[in-house]
Order: structure tokens, then C-alpha cells, then sequence
């Protein structure tokens, strides 16, 4: 899992079978600073819930593509979480 920052959305007029319903995000990757690291991605919203600027939890490769409601479907990047709080210790 890694943090990332919801920086904007992603419109698609043609999905997948199976990604109908789905929110596409773009999503910026931070380190446990919450600093930039790497390019954006696009993130399929596995919680049906993130919006512009939230901090959300995302996974890559096979754990995105199982953690959409139909398992297997051809996404790179899924939004698994939202984060209230960070604190460092």
C-alpha cells in the first residue's frame, strides 16, 4: 500500500465489462512525508468514496485488479482506502 493524494478524475465514455460504475481517479504518490514521489497514475475507486484532494491508500498489479468489486478486471492502480490522520512518530 502506498499514500497517495486524489489530484484529479479521469472521464471514460467506454469502459471494460465489469468497470461499468467505477470512478477513475488520478492520484499522486507521496512518501510517509507526504512528499511527491514518481508521476501520477490513474486509480480505479475501489471505495466508491474519494474525491478531489483526499488522502487515500492505494495498491498496484494483482491486488488492485482483486480489491474491485469484480475480481480480475483489467485495472493497474485501485483506491483501497481514505485516510483521516497521519502522524509521525
Amino acid at each position: 500500500m502506498q499514500l497517495a493524494r486524489v489530484i484529479g478524475t479521469v472521464v471514460a465514455t467506454q469502459k471494460y465489462e465489469g468497470l461499468e460504475g467505477i470512478k477513475f481517479l488520478m492520484v499522486q504518490p507521496l512518501s510517509k512525508t507526504q512528499e511527491s514521489v514518481g508521476q501520477p497514475v490513474v486509480a480505479a475507486d475501489a471505495t466508491a468514496q474519494a474525491g478531489p484532494d483526499h488522502l487515500v491508500f492505494i495498491v498496484g498489479s494483482r491486488e488492485a485488479a482483486q480489491a474491485m468489486p469484480i475480481t480480475f478486471v483489467p485495472v493497474d492502480h485501485a483506491i483501497v482506502g481514505i485516510v483521516d490522520d497521519v502522524q509521525l512518530a
